[in-house]
């Protein structure tokens, strides 16, 4: 972690630039969504995929971050990395998370932007406009839902309500099961619906007890893990190595929930 470079009244700005951009985008996507028909999809591996929305969307995004903040860094699930140097800010951007659900009519799908600096996750804000709902917030700023406080299910037990469980191709399945039947076992339940950036907004609103994956990329969850954060959440870490660029493992819950999560998930 380095010294932020960064003022307080330089992350307030940011925070709220991010919010307005969210929304912008999340209008955008919802655009889009409304005439799927019309939508060119493709596949970019097995069970990913990509529309002309997605590209749209954070060619959208990059282009008013480029705009207003030039001299920060971008990280975008279409487009790529700019050319980025130790320490500088940088915006982690994934245009619609939940391709799948999305291209196939349902509203599991959202609009996520973080911004790092410092090597903290300093803010996160999820759109998810087919709900009619935002998320936003981070450490040391606290965290809302259509700007009202929210805050993590205090929970104590995965026997309490819901975990997220995410999985993609990247594992193998084992990667997925071993660790449902340790949760299964101790009366956990779980769902999945497409968007980790989602589930994990719901994590931070007390809607779900916990989340976790064996392997997740970085624009696909540091949003909703800064909203977690704010909430009153306790998330792994994600940043250690090289997880901004290539993801990593993560658990995120109640501080209360964190340690049983933990030790079912990773088997210890």
């Amino acid at each position: 972690m380095t010294a932020s470079s960064l003022t307080a009244a330089d992350l307030d700005a940011r925070f709220a630039f991010a919010q307005d951009l969210a929304a912008e985008a999340g209008d955008l996507a919802l655009s889009y969504f409304r005439r799927l028909e019309t939508l060119t999809v493709r596949s970019k591996g097995l069970q990913d995929m990509a529309s002309e929305a997605d590209v749209e969307v954070e060619q959208m995004i990059r282009s008013r971050i480029a705009a207003a903040y030039p001299s920060d860094a971008f990280l975008g699930e279409e487009t790529g990395r700019t050319e980025f140097t130790p320490g500088q800010g940088i915006w982690v951007v994934d245009p619609i998370d939940g391709t799948q659900p999305f291209v196939n009519g349902m509203t599991a799908w959202c609009v996520s932007i973080a911004f790092v600096e410092g090597g903290r996750n300093r803010f996160g804000v999820v759109d998810s406009p087919a709900r009619g709902e935002r998320f936003a917030g981070g450490a040391g700023r606290g965290a809302t839902l259509n700007s009202r406080p929210i805050a993590v299910r205090p929970a104590v037990s995965v026997r309490e309500g819901l975990l997220a469980l995410g999985y993609s191709p990247r594992v193998t399945p084992a990667a997925f099961i071993e660790p449902l039947g340790r949760i299964l076992e101790a009366g956990g339940m779980f769902t999945r619906d497409g968007s980790g950036a989602l589930s994990l907004a719901y994590v931070a609103c007390g809607r779900l007890l916990g989340y976790a994956e064996p392997h997740i990329n970085s624009w696909d969850c540091l949003g909703a893990m800064a909203v977690i954060e704010g909430a009153g959440g306790r998330v792994s870490d994600f940043l250690g190595g090289e997880g901004l660029w290539s993801g990593n493992p993560l658990l995120a819950a109640s501080p209360e929930l964190y340690p049983e999560l933990e030790r079912l998930y990773l088997g210890r």
